[in-house]
């Protein structure tokens, strides 16, 4: 399944170039992702199990202003027993802007201690 969420840069998002900073992309990609894990799993927290980032790795081929529709496409292009990558791939108007390949570890709630991704996320997510 895959899963698009919409931002709108803000004023204070933009840096001296007149283009989205670099370090809000993360932001972006953070809000996507934890709003796509909640509607695949409304008790994420809850049911015993969370994620952690381990990895991230960012190619920008654009960038992204003040008030663009910025459309970020999420798929999961890779399933390991207690990790996963998602794939974003944000768009303006189908113009590339950039893709980030993030990688999740399952931890117990409030731990660090890894856990197996539970099926019925990775059926869903798949």
């Amino acid at each position: 399944m895959a899963y698009r969420h919409l931002v709108r840069p803000r004023y204070g998002e933009i840096d001296m170039q007149q283009v989205v900073f670099n370090a809000h992309y993360l932001a972006y990609c953070d809000d996507a992702a934890d709003l796509w894990f909640r509607a695949i799993d409304a008790d994420l927290e809850g049911g015993g199990w969370d994620v952690m980032v381990k990895k991230v790795v960012v190619t920008w081929s654009g960038a992204a202003r003040l008030h663009d529709e910025l459309a970020i496409d999420l798929t999961v292009p890779r399933w390991g027993d207690t990790s996963f990558d998602v794939r974003f791939v944000g768009t303006v108007a189908d113009a590339p802007i950039f893709e980030a390949d993030i990688t999740y570890v399952a931890v117990r709630t409030g731990t660090t201690k890894t856990r197996r991704v539970p099926d019925s996320f990775r059926a869903a997510a798949s």
